[in-house]
């Protein structure tokens, strides 16, 4: 029987990434003891980085998973201990996570000292702020499945649910735990390859949210400065309907986001949305394209219906300069996976909708890319 080496278990377990951090687990330090008998029997020890961690049996199957693999491996027993608050202060620092709480450069991006990632030289991640003129259009439901159709393409996405008074990202992507705090580090949850912070974890379930200007305003600089966003390829922020100081807020933080706006062909809802517009210009934020939800609904017989009238999303296109990115109908399926978790890109992924969602993530991902380059490099004196 081959003899089996504390080498060949360290490098056994070095492509094993903790589910949360998306780091090898060798890498963090979460090893911390390997143990192997003459009988063959290997025996691991791991470091959690908090007590009570949601994904244990993730961890333990993985670890598992790769252990027994080895050959000459005729056993495997898995222990766990935690980290201390020093070791997970350690680990912070070793992510990057530390960086939110230097001092920003300028005017802009920060609040109180605390820098936000996505607006430091070189970042690669598209901030996406997806904004409608009031409530009601789908401006949520457009946003998870954007999201989701990102990840499924191959990008690394995030969601910041930033209506603070109406959250309702969380259920309608799914995620049924809460965000794990290291040090005072934020990882926030993720299901169908979305990871999204929202301040429906924070607060019981059917509480309302009374906050002015200032309390918007550090829980923004929260989810962005606070949490392990990983560097994602976009960043997608579900805006409050209308125009306001979370509005406000954003284009301080993100000043290199991108607007686009949900409207539904009713020519109300398109003279409204067209406000949502105003504001990004006065704040100097680009508006990229127009998505038109509601399109219209089809029939048992086929026949398509415009329950809400039709060409609102073009006109307000035309009316801005930018493309319409496409037309989204009305579907009970498209409800009823926002309810449940399940997004119809991913429940119904051949479904008008779900393809419509693809089409609108491609046109995002690459005819919409910017062509400017962010460089360390490059500064005005």
């Amino acid at each position: 029987m081959p003899v089996v080496t504390h080498e060949q278990i360290i490098d056994a377990l070095r492509p094993v990434e903790d589910p949360e951090l998306r780091r090898s687990i060798v890498d963090l330090g979460m090893v911390r003891d390997v143990r192997i008998g003459d009988d063959g029997v290997v025996g691991v020890l791991i470091a959690l980085t908090v007590a009570g961690c949601p994904l244990r049996n993730e961890i333990q199957n993985r670890v598992g998973g790769a252990v027994t693999q080895v050959a000459g491996v005729t056993g495997f027993t898995l222990d766990f201990t935690v980290m201390t608050d020093q070791e997970r202060e350690e680990l912070r620092a070793k992510l990057g996570g530390g960086h939110s709480h230097a001092p920003a450069q300028g005017g802009h991006g920060h609040a109180e000292g605390k820098a936000v990632p996505f607006n430091e030289p070189g970042n690669k991640t598209r901030p996406l702020l997806i904004s409608s003129g009031k409530g009601g259009v789908g401006k949520s439901s457009v946003t998870v499945n954007l999201a989701v159709a990102l990840a499924s393409q191959g990008y690394s996405v995030g969601i910041v649910d930033a209506d603070i008074y109406g959250y309702s990202v969380p259920r309608m992507l799914g995620t049924d735990r809460d965000p794990v705090v290291i040090d005072d580090m934020l990882i926030p949850p993720e299901n169908h390859g979305v990871r999204c912070i929202s301040i429906g974890y924070f607060v019981p379930e059917g509480q309302a949210i009374i906050w002015r200007g200032p309390l918007l305003h550090k829980a923004l600089e929260q989810v962005l400065a606070d949490v392990f966003w990983d560097d994602p390829d976009f960043l997608l922020i579900d805006m409050p309907p209308g125009t306001g100081d979370i509005a406000l807020s954003l284009s301080q933080y993100l000043p290199r986001a991108e607007v686009y706006v949900v409207t539904t062909p009713q020519p109300a809802a398109q003279k409204v949305a067209a406000l949502s517009a105003a504001m990004a210009a006065k704040v100097n934020l680009p508006v990229k394209g127009i998505i038109e939800n509601m399109s219209w609904f089809t029939g048992d017989d086929g026949t398509q219906y415009e329950i809400f009238g039709s060409g609102g999303g073009q006109a307000l296109a035309d009316d801005l300069g930018v493309p319409l990115l496409g037309k989204l109908p009305l579907v009970p399926e498209l409800r009823e996976g926002g309810d449940n978790g399940n997004p119809i890109t991913v429940a119904h992924p051949e479904s008008e909708v779900a393809q419509a969602f693809q089409a609108i993530a491609r046109r995002i991902a690459t005819e919409l890319k910017s062509k400017k380059i962010f460089s360390a490099a490059l500064k005005v004196n």
